[in-house]
């Protein structure tokens, strides 16, 4: 019996096209002119707050341009005269679109100098905050005048966090990173909500009511946390946390997971004993929270990771649910894959990227504290996924510039057309080019094919799969006149139609039924001739 062959399809979903094209960035100029900015925010609107480490604090509009008055100066307030110093980080507060509060984190004082928290309050200008609103929340005195954290962010839960490097020199001399007597090396959450001169410490904090331990600690063993960031969508906490002379490290601490993690400086530099640091007491210090990545000085080219922000903006859904980012070294810009891989998302020749920050649409931006501009984090390459789609007996591609069909992962000679037609079975898909860089690769389309069953009848193809609204069954070539009937998975008969000899298509609506599987029967008389099991999803 001589067997044909004709083609059937299923899809799958679009999640899986998701990892197989991998992201890529650019970063479109916003602002210039700007004297060393380190961090963006947002006030709930569409301007851009950027800090400035000599004092100020500029706005840029939504149309890109920097207003010449500062939104806050308190240069003669801040120390900056080395480059970890300065005014370093601001957070407005949940309520300020009603009560006008914002936060900064700066240094004081002569070098080192004093971290402060102080509380500002906008005037009536929207533009320009009031100097001497200022109130002065939370101080710790600097040792030396490196690694002073400073970025403040306001969690989930409504309290500021702020992140407090050890107090720099080298192997944290003093021992901060695991001394629970200081803020040093730790993060603190507090609550300001009260709105006067001083603030509480939640209930619910890990070291409430513990022994020789500030009550305001909410994680240790941090050496330097220039920069992290919650996650608007779930919580969860990302740390950018700046090693030594070796390692750089990402960490992460999942939503919901409660207080006191300790991330194990100076006792571990990344994944690793800090080299020329006694380890006398680490065994009793931890356990120790792993970082998520670290990053190599000498073989990467890293000095000082830039923690950034998982992307959760609409514009660019390429982008969407990944953490972007950087080192102010190397000058990449890196993310996680599905496996916890790290996946680059560009690669520049440019040192100087300091700092993140997030607009209120969650489009993100960073600062280049060297070059004094504001960048924005676009998609390299913004246009949908190619989508493949099967009519029967061709495969056909959305509009591209060029196309390359792949069987089974590898490319088909001579297939390079927007529609191809299949000659075997397996998993096609089309790699479609825009230009530039960007190809990008289709979902999966899967075109099997199966002989004949009985009587030297052939299966016909059937699509689409999953069915929405209707089915559609096609036979090229002649055939006898059947009967169609379409069962449930308990054999009862749903529908039943006649599919004449003189047409090659047969239409059956299914705009009605339960999502889920059924079985399709084909008959000649009682007898059976062919069955396909067919899905239904609305």
């Amino acid at each position: 019996m001589k067997k044909m062959f004709l083609p059937l399809i299923a899809l799958f979903g679009s999640c899986a096209n998701a990892q197989q094209n991998p992201a890529r960035i650019a970063l479109h100029t916003w602002a210039t002119g700007l004297d060393g900015p380190v961090y963006v925010a947002n006030a709930g609107d569409s301007r851009l707050f950027v800090v400035n480490r000599p004092g100020t604090i500029k706005i840029i509009t939504d149309s890109m341009q920097v207003l010449a008055t500062p939104f806050l100066d308190i240069t003669p307030e801040v120390t900056s005269e080395y480059s970890e110093q300065g005014l370093l980080g601001m957070a407005f507060d949940p309520g300020y679109s009603t009560n006008g509060f914002f936060y900064v984190y700066y240094i004081y004082g002569n070098s080192p100098g004093t971290s402060r928290i102080s509380r500002f309050h906008v005037s009536a200008d929207p533009n320009v905050a009031d100097p001497a609103s200022e109130v002065v929340l939370y101080t710790v005195q600097q040792p030396y005048w490196n690694h002073n954290g400073g970025c403040l962010q306001f969690g989930q839960d409504g309290y500021l966090y702020c992140g407090f490097g050890d107090g720099g020199s080298g192997n944290d001399p003093n021992g901060n990173g695991q001394n629970m007597n200081v803020p040093l090396a730790k993060m603190i959450r507090i609550d300001v909500s009260q709105h006067d001169s001083t603030y509480a410490i939640p209930a619910d904090n890990p070291f409430v009511g513990a022994q020789d331990t500030l009550p305001e600690i909410w994680a240790s063993g941090l050496r330097n946390p220039w920069r992290y960031s919650f996650d608007r969508l779930n919580g969860d906490l990302w740390i950018g946390d700046v090693g030594q002379n070796t390692w750089e490290e990402v960490d992460h601490w999942p939503a919901g997971s409660g207080g006191g993690p300790n991330f194990g400086w100076r006792c571990r530099e990344g994944f690793v004993a800090t080299p020329g640091v006694s380890q006398a007491g680490c065994s009793t210090d931890g356990p120790f929270v792993d970082p998520v990545a670290a990053f190599n000085h000498g073989s990467q080219g890293w000095c000082s990771v830039i923690g950034g922000y998982v992307y959760r903006g609409a514009e660019f859904p390429h982008l969407y649910g990944k953490y972007i980012f950087t080192d102010y070294c190397s000058g990449d810009f890196l993310t996680f894959g599905a496996n916890n891989d790290v996946d680059t998302l560009l690669m520049t020749a440019n040192s100087g990227y300091s700092g993140f920050g997030e607009g209120f649409d969650g489009e993100l931006y960073v600062t280049d504290v060297d070059h004094g501009t504001v960048k924005r984090i676009v998609d390299a390459c913004p246009m949908a996924d190619p989508v493949a789609t099967f009519d029967g007996t061709a495969l056909t591609s959305t509009a591209a510039n060029s196309w390359q069909w792949l069987l089974n992962g590898q490319p088909i000679n001579g297939a390079t057309g927007q529609s191809y037609v299949p000659t075997e079975n397996g998993t096609y898909q089309v790699r479609a080019g825009f230009g530039g860089p960007c190809l990008l690769l289709s979902a999966g389309v899967v075109v099997s094919t199966l002989g004949v069953v009985e009587h030297g009848s052939l299966l016909p193809a059937v699509f689409p799969q999953p069915a929405q609204s209707s089915l559609e069954l096609r036979f090229d070539g002649a055939k006898p006149t059947y009967t169609v009937v379409l069962l449930d998975v308990l054999g009862k008969t749903l529908r039943t139609m006649k599919w004449p000899a003189s047409n090659a298509l047969l239409t059956m609506d299914v705009s009605n039924l339960t999502p889920g599987n059924y079985l399709l029967r084909g008959l000649m008389g009682s007898s059976g001739i062919w069955e396909r099991t067919v899905m239904v999803s609305h």
